[in-house]
């Protein structure tokens, strides 16, 4: 092996997984911050009908591979910690059950996933990889060399907040928020897909509407009358998921 051969070996093995994944992903690390940023009352956007907190946002590539994690506040803690591990699950989920034809939210598994339903089970049927999950400096977290980025976590969520990302040749990702309630993060996520561009939804579950919006039609009896219901939440987000075209 010559001394170039040897220093160009070096420069592969010290590239970060984030740098590859990075080349694919349908957004960086700055444009989903602003994004959500915009989104979320706590760091100057609009309310999103729950708790107005500040939230946490991921994107997949179209493999699965986190390739952005961003906050709305000023350091991690501003936001449910938790809430990290959620949204990259939720982006995981909807990108891996959306199709070029038509995508699926998590806000539209709810219902299928209850006990007695044709999904029940589907939330324990691609784990999180733990390993990915804790690994890594704290202090990185929510930064472009976030650790999680450039790996594959997993995870299926089966409420709001995540949907697929579309541009005009179909799906290139998948978007998770999360930090509020499920039917905000929905709200926020539909209105992060939009400010970057990558709405652009075929068709969905929402028939109305034809998208992936989130789908308030559960009944007394607990049952969804399109099979794709999600439940209210106590606040407002019903009203401004209408607004944004992501309601019934």
């Amino acid at each position: 092996m010559t001394a170039r051969d040897l220093l160009l070996a070096l420069v592969l093995f010290a590239t970060p997984a984030w740098s590859a994944a990075a080349a694919d992903c349908p957004v960086n690390h700055d444009q989903l911050q602003q994004a959500l940023k915009e989104s979320v009352k706590a760091s100057g956007g609009p309310a999103n009908g729950g708790l107005d907190n500040n939230e946490w946002a991921a994107v997949v590539t179209r493999d699965g591979t986190v390739c952005a994690i961003a906050f709305s506040g000023d350091k991690p803690d501003d936001q449910w910690l938790g809430s990290r591990a959620i949204a990259a699950e939720k982006a995981n989920t909807a990108n891996a059950l959306s199709l070029k034809s038509f995508a699926i939210s998590t806000a539209n598994l709810y219902a299928g996933t209850q006990p007695a339903g044709p999904l029940f089970g589907l939330q324990t049927s691609n784990p999180v990889a733990t390993d990915v999950l804790y690994a890594g400096d704290p202090t990185t977290f929510g930064s472009a060399k976030d650790p999680m980025v450039g790996k594959h976590l997993g995870g299926v969520v089966v409420f709001g907040g995540g949907v697929a990302l579309y541009d005009e040749r179909g799906v290139v990702g998948g978007l998770g928020a999360s930090g509020d309630t499920s039917c905000a993060d929905h709200n926020i996520a539909w209105r992060i897909r939009a400010a970057l561009k990558l709405d652009k939804v075929p068709a969905g579950p929402n028939a109305s509407a034809r998208n992936d919006g989130i789908i308030y039609d559960i009944g007394p009896d607990g049952k969804s009358a399109s099979g794709y219901g999600h439940p209210r939440c106590k606040g407002k987000e019903a009203g401004i998921a209408a607004t944004l075209q992501g309601g019934k």
